[in-house]
């Protein structure tokens, strides 16, 4: 979740291409601020990912006549003995007289985790970078965030522990990213790679305590280390920055190359006033749109559609399913985020094409039941996030290579919403057509 929109912020001071910290002597601390800054993007993500992917748990445990739905499945699972197929079979009678659905779509999770984190990260770059206050702010609220949904006994509560742990995450990225300022520009690489762990570490451990029999409680009590971790990392680990001044280049002989951008073509010049932004927004729509598409297809299949996809029988539960949905997606959204090196797509919006195609097989899938084998879904699933991690790394590198370089910087910050609204617009349309579905009659493998 990395808001370039704090590159914007005054405290940021651009470095040349000919960067005289490189030859700098070397810092002998500098694995402190480079370590320090890995786990805080870590801890900062984590709470986002858990929380969607407990999302289903900690709906279900809300709802009191899913008890009977849990006491057939363990008995159907002990009479026939299938625990190690991975196939529906449809010599099985399961006898579900409803659809198994929590009456709460996880769609209103993924909405309580996304919109508190851009409300914040849209006013905290007007704001002091009071770095203390801001990260104490932090760590309150992500213990907070995991003591209310742990001891949640109503919605209400269980949703007000959500949008404190969204909270935290976007306060968390507009401060440590502003900060980033003041530090070795590596820093960046650190946290970046920080974030894309948190989605592999907080879906991963999440699965992996509650598959060792915890319950959902007890191991997001457990988590609460991960606030403890943030705090020590910023406190103990990073060495901190006087920041009531601007941030300084380190070497005071660095050479910028000066230039007339009078003598630029107009479309290469920078943009001076908001006039001239607003009016060149449409021109980002190209990178926007795709970008969108993509994140609204790929969240809607998470939070609309996964909690749907129910292979009843085997030897994972359904809410085991669903978690397990979510670390696979995390892996491929983590393989594709780190490819781009290696391959790069121009034409992003043939992935909003294919995320499309996801849409249509998994709404069919979850209305129809018609997969023969769980590790069907698991392929797609992986494919989805490959899609969705692609996405948003091409829309950037080509933003990176195409866009000239004086209106890059606010191009980067125009941009980054993009996945952003299309998760909002997910929570949104994932709501009514879980409700719609769950309202369907039993398919027949159900039944």
């Amino acid at each position: 979740m990395t808001d370039v929109s704090e590159a914007s912020s005054p405290s940021v001071v651009p470095l040349t291409d000919d960067d005289p910290e490189q030859k700098a002597p070397k810092d002998k601390g500098l694995w402190r601020d480079l370590v320090a800054y890995w786990i805080l993007g870590l801890c900062n993500n984590y709470g986002y990912v858990v929380m969607l992917t407990a999302a289903h748990d900690i709906l279900k445990e809300l709802e009191n006549d899913d008890e009977n739905h849990a006491k057939s499945a363990a008995a159907l699972h002990d009479y026939y003995g299938v625990a190690n197929t991975t196939a529906r079979a449809d010599d099985v009678t399961f006898g579900y007289e409803t659809r198994p659905c929590n009456k709460l779509s996880t769609g209103a999770i993924l909405l309580a985790d996304i919109l508190p984190a851009l409300v914040v990260k849209s006013v905290a770059s007007f704001l002091p970078l009071a770095k203390h206050v801001r990260v104490f702010l932090c760590v309150v609220a992500a213990a907070a965030g995991f003591l209310l949904t742990a001891f949640a006994t109503v919605e209400w509560v269980l949703f007000v522990g959500v949008i404190a742990t969204s909270f935290s995450s976007g306060l968390g990225e507009a401060t440590f990213l502003a900060y980033a300022t003041y530090f070795n520009k590596n820093v960046i690489s650190t946290w970046s790679s920080g974030t894309g762990g948190a989605g592999i570490a907080g879906s991963l451990s999440y699965t992996g305590l509650t598959e060792l029999g915890l319950t959902p409680k007890t191991t997001i009590l457990i988590m609460l280390v991960v606030p403890a971790l943030e705090a020590a990392a910023f406190w103990l680990l990073l060495r901190h920055k006087d920041t009531d001044k601007p941030a300084e280049l380190e070497a005071a002989n660095e050479k910028v190359e000066e230039i007339d951008y009078s003598t630029l073509p107009e479309e290469e010049r920078p943009l001076e006033n908001w006039g001239q932004r607003i009016r060149y927004i449409p021109s980002l729509f190209i990178f926007m749109i795709p970008l969108i598409l993509v994140y609204l297809l790929e969240y809607f299949i998470n939070q609309g559609l996964f909690e749907l996809v129910y292979f009843p029988g085997i030897w994972l539960s359904q809410s085991a399913q669903y978690r397990w949905y979510q670390v696979i997606y995390q892996i491929g959204v983590f393989i594709s985020r780190s490819s781009v090196n290696l391959i790069q797509f121009r034409h992003v919006w043939v992935m909003a094409v294919f995320q499309f195609l996801n849409v249509v097989y998994f709404t069919f899938e979850a209305v129809y039941f018609f997969t023969p084998s769980i590790w069907i879904i698991f392929v797609l699933i992986l494919w989805e996030g490959l899609l969705g991690g692609g996405g948003y790394v091409n829309t950037f590198y080509r933003i990176q290579t195409d866009v000239p370089a004086a209106r890059r910087e606010y191009a980067m910050m125009v941009t980054s919403i993009s996945d952003s609204v299309g998760i909002a617009l997910a929570g949104v349309a994932a709501i009514p057509s879980h409700n719609a579905i769950c309202d369907l009659p039993v398919p027949d493998r159900l039944l």
